[in-house]
């Protein structure tokens, strides 16, 4: 059961994916570099019992950032964007 846990690694909530969860009952999260498609959306469905339709991924690419004269890379990740069947919600996005 740990291994589902291991796949999906955190919420991504900015205001863009609020905005995607109240039109299009899309959720994001940071999951596993090396997870594909149909490991997520099982790890999805079990971990919150929901219904998965869909599932998007994205690699993101290291940004560049500089602090002072510290330089530097922010760490690259894996972005899921799940569509959810009508009607159903995760808990953990809402307030």
């Amino acid at each position: 059961m740990t291994k589902y846990y291991d796949i999906i690694k955190a919420p991504i909530i900015t205001e863009r994916t609020t905005q995607l969860i109240e039109s299009q009952n899309k959720y994001t999260f940071k999951v596993d570099r090396k997870a594909n498609k149909v490991e997520i959306k099982k790890a999805v469905e079990i971990i919150f019992n929901v219904n998965v339709l869909s599932v998007n991924t994205i690699n993101v690419l290291p940004k560049f950032k500089r602090m002072g004269k510290y330089e530097g890379y922010k760490n690259a990740y894996k972005k899921a964007v799940v569509k959810l069947a009508e009607g159903q919600k995760i808990d953990a996005f809402t307030v």
